[in-house]
């Protein structure tokens, strides 16, 4: 059976901190404990908690190792989902429609997760229109395990990493990047500037391989 994902509201985007502090309670766990396990200050957590502070991929994953939870879980809403068969042979699907999915809105970048519904994903689409126009602006290069593919829908980003120098991608090109390199795309032409971005592992490969860091 097709699974649709409707696109999401501005009362569920806003529920993520509430999720997130109820997953973390419903596990046992202080704000300084899931903190020192996700690997961020505890008052940054405390922000996410209280939809005070966006979520950016690299937090997002971090969390949702700590939690131990896929990340479809997280955007349902519900950590109670039983895990999805191996997708080998299960013939599962998601059908996403235009303009839908579950959208995270930042500084830098506002993301778009199609397919959010499907759990223990081999690989995150992730829809990203690009607003930082210059490094200085972004901040913080971000980082996380894993590979990532890039292919510019509209305008022009500039990659900045921290091995390379800036690459411009126009509409039409693409990139593939070790994404564990401190990375950040800027907007590069006037008007929107989006881009697919397909990162390699999802929540569940980073809690199977967290011991192996």
């Amino acid at each position: 059976m097709s699974q649709e994902t409707p696109k999401n509201t501005d009362a569920a985007v806003n529920q993520l901190g509430v999720y997130l502090r109820q997953l973390r309670k419903k596990r046992g766990m202080t704000l300084a404990e899931a903190s020192e396990k996700a690997g961020l200050p505890t008052s940054t957590l405390s922000k996410i908690e209280n939809n005070r502070v966006s979520l950016s991929f690299d937090k997002l994953l971090r969390i949702c190792r700590s939690l131990e939870i896929d990340i479809a879980e997280l955007f349902s809403g519900d950590a109670t989902v039983p895990a999805a068969p191996s997708p080998t042979a299960s013939g599962r699907r998601s059908i996403t429609r235009a303009g839908s999915g579950y959208s995270i809105e930042t500084p830098n970048y506002a993301h778009l997760y199609p397919a959010a519904d499907l759990l223990n994903k081999c690989i995150v689409p992730i829809v990203a229109e690009v607003r930082a126009r210059s490094l200085e602006q972004f901040g913080e290069l971000i980082r996380h395990p894993g590979e990532e593919y890039a292919f510019v829908l509209e305008g022009a980003v500039d990659l900045y990493t921290d091995l390379y120098a800036p690459t411009r991608l126009e509409k039409g090109d693409s990139i593939y990047f070790d994404s564990g390199m401190g990375h950040a795309y800027i907007a590069a032409a006037d008007g929107p500037c989006r881009i697919l971005s397909i990162c390699s592992a999802d929540a569940q490969h980073f809690i199977d391989n967290a011991h192996k860091a």
